[in-house]
């Protein structure tokens, strides 16, 4: 373990993720605390209107954080009790607990453990055995920012008559390639929805955050109830509430339509992301810069491959929300815990993403999954670490990174 030495001890800590937040940022904060609105008003319609236009999809549906779009995907596609949904074992909780949250069961589809993405193999093997047509969702998730096999994880879910809800919490930015053409995720090219996290250590940060993005026009609308408790105040059905004897609207009436919740998203954080999301791009180069820089200190560190970073697929631009790396503990005689504990004593933080979801007990007894049942995920999870990744990160911090990392594990 090393010691820490004077200038050890003055170096900043350098954790796994965090945000930047800029003068343009406050600027922009500071101009809806300013305002007439400081939640429902234009800045909501500004920010929608933005990521719509970044991503290239028709709508975009802002919410109070990603969870809450998960949830908000599941009821507007009518997901209930009886159906399933399916999604990676290598995720956060939301993607399975969204399905609960409306009654539905959840299966895993296991990784490429190469990756950390969903198998478009171990999801045919699942769909193939699917007889009575139960699943109704697939969320595959952009793990750590790089695409999936996203094409023809659609291919297989339409074919057997489910929807596709993309998970993009990681990967606001990324791109990929398909039949010439390079489709930005969140356009829904493959979709019907996509979901994003706009979490403090995300791309576009905003403390807390979501939006779905969608080009149907339905969803859309079905979102928008849904975000507000179900309430609507056009085309309502009950006339003679709604319309005065002088046939003109009263001004005061609304119907609920649906059982909806309180998901809305407040001026002051969507003013905050008007401001980030235009700086998307310069994050995402960033990230790619020092990802090229690990990728090269790792390779003369650690020529052996007791340590490497996540495969790089082909023809996809990668968002970096992550930078995961595969450690051999086991053949370095070390324990993850001590790595990680030897790396925040020397001012590094560092994650493991994730547990692998139905190892977790609630799931164990959901689905009644048990160690071995996951051998890719459970592989992957063996040897992951998350090491820090965010734009204000310098080369220098990322060789000493790995230079601390070499030293714990020599």
């Amino acid at each position: 373990m090393p010691q820490q030495d004077s200038k050890t001890a003055k170096r900043k800590f350098l954790p796994y993720g965090r945000q930047t937040v800029t003068t343009h940022d406050i600027a922009s904060v500071k101009e809806v605390l300013e305002s007439d609105w400081l939640t429902q008003g234009p800045m909501i319609d500004r920010f929608e209107a933005d990521l719509a236009e970044k991503v290239g999809s028709k709508y975009s549906v802002a919410c109070s954080n990603g969870t809450a779009a998960l949830h908000l995907a599941m009821l507007s596609l009518g997901v209930g009790r009886g159906d399933t949904v399916v999604t990676t074992p290598n995720t956060f909780l939301a993607d399975a607990n969204c399905a609960r949250y409306v009654g539905a069961n959840v299966a895993f589809a296991d990784i490429d453990a190469n990756t950390g993405n969903i198998s478009s193999e171990a999801l045919a093997n699942l769909l193939a055995k699917d007889h009575d047509k139960r699943i109704k969702v697939v969320i595959p998730v952009h793990f750590a920012g790089q695409p999936c096999d996203i094409a023809d994880i659609s291919y297989l879910a339409r074919k057997h008559g489910a929807f596709v809800v993309e998970d993009a919490c990681h990967a606001i930015g990324a791109s990929y390639e398909h039949e010439g053409s390079v489709i930005t995720v969140g356009s829904c090219y493959h979709s019907d929805l996509t979901v994003f996290s706009f979490h403090p250590v995300k791309h576009v940060a905003m403390g807390e955050g979501g939006a779905i993005t969608t080009n149907s026009y339905h969803l859309n609308e079905k979102l928008r109830l849904f975000r507000s408790h179900g309430m609507n105040k056009l085309d309502c059905e009950l006339a003679d509430m709604a319309i005065s004897p002088e046939g003109i609207p009263n001004p005061w009436y609304y119907e609920m339509r649906y059982l909806g919740y309180n998901y809305r998203l407040s001026d002051i954080q969507a003013g905050l992301g008007v401001s980030q999301l235009s700086r998307l791009d310069e994050s995402i180069a960033k990230r790619n810069q020092l990802a090229n820089v690990y990728d090269t200190l790792i390779s003369k560190a650690f020529p052996d491959g007791t340590v490497k970073p996540l495969k790089r697929e082909a023809g996809r631009l990668n968002a970096y929300h992550l930078y995961v790396i595969a450690i051999d503990f086991e053949g370095c005689g070390i324990s993850r815990a001590v790595v990680m504990n030897s790396l925040r004593d020397a001012g590094i933080g560092s994650q493991v993403h994730y547990v692998p979801v139905p190892l977790q007990p609630y799931y164990r007894k959901h689905t009644r999954a048990k160690e071995g049942d996951f051998p890719e995920a459970e592989s992957y999870y063996a040897t992951a670490l998350s090491i820090p990744m965010y734009p204000a990160l310098e080369p220098q911090d990322c060789e000493y990174v790995i230079a601390t990392l070499k030293n714990i594990l020599r």
